[in-house]
């Protein structure tokens, strides 16, 4: 099935991080770093690794260091290029022309939903890639551009899932089971955060997403839900009941920098996959677990 190429991403910034308090008092959770690269940033180049140019930032209000990151830093670069720092400088400046940056703001906080409906008249009437920022994908293996192979195959809409526990289904979008487990399969069932009771299965739905521009159609028509929000599952199950919405497994490892613990572990695979690190990093938490025995 033909369909157009996926050339945007959009990406939500606008939330406080509540969960990382007192960090994120002053500094977006997305700026938080992994080693010495922040969230945001392994985000974006996983976007650009699918082949995908425009990166759509929805963000509120303290969020201008996200901004700055990605912007030129004009004293910065002068100072490194003056003390002859070549490398340095040339690390900076790749981080400005990682792709095209458009900033749209959500001024309130009003549900994922809301947030990628203020986006809509950057995205424009073409599909788009959406992918949340606590969501981290191990860079080995594809995550996006699962999604983007789906699309192409289809033309639907595309949630990328994973398998969870079964205990855990209640934190997640879960969608249908596939029969038989493919490269793919059509949802005809989604369900934000069910119980383990009335869950459909245990494949959940891990922040990576390939929508056409009929989700636009579905977010203005919406009702807030719960909280006063406005889900963007609800509009999702309207995709699945008109047959549009597939699922697209993801093989790569995640890590849900949302979360205290996974974002220490996602810290620690990180920094032993340097190659500037990981011998010596491996070798202190060796010593260490000796030392505690």
């Amino acid at each position: 099935m033909s369909s157009k190429p996926i050339r945007k991403a959009v990406i939500p910034v606008a939330g406080l991080g509540t969960r990382f308090l007192p960090v994120t008092k002053a500094q977006p959770k997305e700026m938080l770093p992994l080693v010495d690269k922040p969230v945001i940033q392994h985000v974006v180049e996983e976007a650009i690794r699918a082949g995908i140019g425009s990166i759509i930032l929805v963000t509120g209000r303290g969020k201008q260091a996200i901004e700055n990151h990605f912007d030129v830093a004009y004293e910065l670069e002068d100072m490194l290029s003056r003390r002859g720092k070549t490398e340095d400088l040339e690390l900076v400046k790749s981080i400005t022309h990682l792709a095209q940056f458009a900033y749209v703001r959500q001024g309130e906080p009003l549900g994922l939903g809301h947030a990628v409906l203020c986006a809509q008249h950057a995205v424009g009437d073409e599909p788009f890639a959406l992918l949340l920022g606590d969501d981290v994908f191990d860079e080995e293996d594809p995550a996006l551009s699962a999604l983007v192979a789906a699309h192409e195959a289809t033309g639907h809409s595309v949630v990328g899932v994973q398998q969870v526990p079964r205990e855990h289904v209640s934190r997640y979008g879960i969608v249908n089971a596939p029969q038989p487990l493919g490269p793919w399969w059509n949802v005809h069932t989604i369900v934000e955060k069910p119980s383990m009771e009335i869950a459909p299965s245990d494949w959940a739905v891990v922040g990576r997403y390939i929508l056409t521009e009929r989700i636009f159609e579905h977010l203005q028509n919406l009702k807030p839900g719960v909280g006063n929000e406005y889900q963007l599952t609800d509009a999702l199950a309207m995709l699945a009941m008109e047959g549009q919405l597939t699922a697209a497994p993801i093989p790569a490892k995640r890590f849900d920098t949302g979360n205290k613990l996974d974002y220490l572990k996602a810290n620690v695979e990180f920094a032993l996959k340097r190659k500037d690190l990981g011998n010596d990093f491996y070798e202190y938490l060796r010593d260490l677990i000796n030392a505690r025995g």
